[in-house]
């Protein structure tokens, strides 16, 4: 998610979408109970928590994309 990271290979296909993909880290952490260090750096949270974290975003844009394929 961090485009800031130097050694991060992920690109995002739309980079204006940078800030809502950020938002949207920070609501599923609270959703989860998980606290996101203020500074944004994520090197010492768990990859357990990374990881739930990550599944979580992925299930709720597959849903997106689900919903807008069914034109809803």
């Amino acid at each position: 998610m961090a485009q800031s990271n130097s050694g991060s290979s992920n690109t995002l296909l739309v980079p204006q979408a940078t800030a809502g993909l950020n938002q949207l880290k920070y609501e599923v952490a609270q959703e989860l109970g998980i606290a996101i260090p203020q500074d944004g750096y994520q090197g010492n949270m768990t990859t357990k928590d990374n990881g739930s974290i990550g599944g979580y975003i992925t299930r709720h844009l597959v849903q997106i994309a689900e919903q807008q394929l069914a034109g809803k």
